[in-house]
């Protein structure tokens, strides 16, 4: 059982409804076994104030990943918070010329593998983490975030 939990900071029509969110969770975290995570839908102020305490960046990005550090609360471990800064994801999948749910899809995945332990910090996780995402992402009807031809 996956416990979910999304708080959304921003009132915007195109950020994905909750059944969305639960999908996408649920195809990363299916096989986890009993656990929790909070998905965190924040603006551009959030995200840019987020980004400079914790990462040191002056500047708002499009997904960070807060492990939990903590015990099993009854029987579920506690993953921790993915923050998914909505303008910014809007403005990427523009830029990008990717569909708006499939970049929200990428980016929520992308956060979840983070807090199963993946990084992106070598080559050679970045390469693992890619892997991983592509296939929960093929998974889900979405194609290769890292394709540069988007269908354009």
């Amino acid at each position: 059982m996956i416990e979910l939990e999304v708080q959304r900071l921003v009132d915007d029509p195109q950020i994905p409804d909750d059944a969305c969110f639960r999908g996408w969770v649920e195809s990363v975290l299916g096989e986890q076994g009993p656990c929790a995570v909070n998905l965190r839908v924040v603006d551009l102020a959030e995200g840019w104030a987020l980004n400079r305490e914790w990462r040191g960046k002056d500047s708002a990005t499009n997904v960070l990943s807060f492990p939990a550090d903590m015990p099993e609360v009854d029987g579920a471990r506690i993953l921790g918070d993915v923050v998914l800064c909505a303008p910014v994801i809007e403005q990427e999948a523009s830029e990008q010329g990717k569909s708006l749910d499939a970049h929200w899809a990428h980016l929520v995945i992308h956060g979840l593998l983070h807090l199963l332990g993946f990084d992106h910090i070598t080559g050679k996780q970045a390469t693992a983490m890619e892997t991983r995402e592509i296939e929960f992402l093929g998974r889900l009807g979405f194609s290769n975030p890292y394709e540069t031809n988007h269908g354009i």
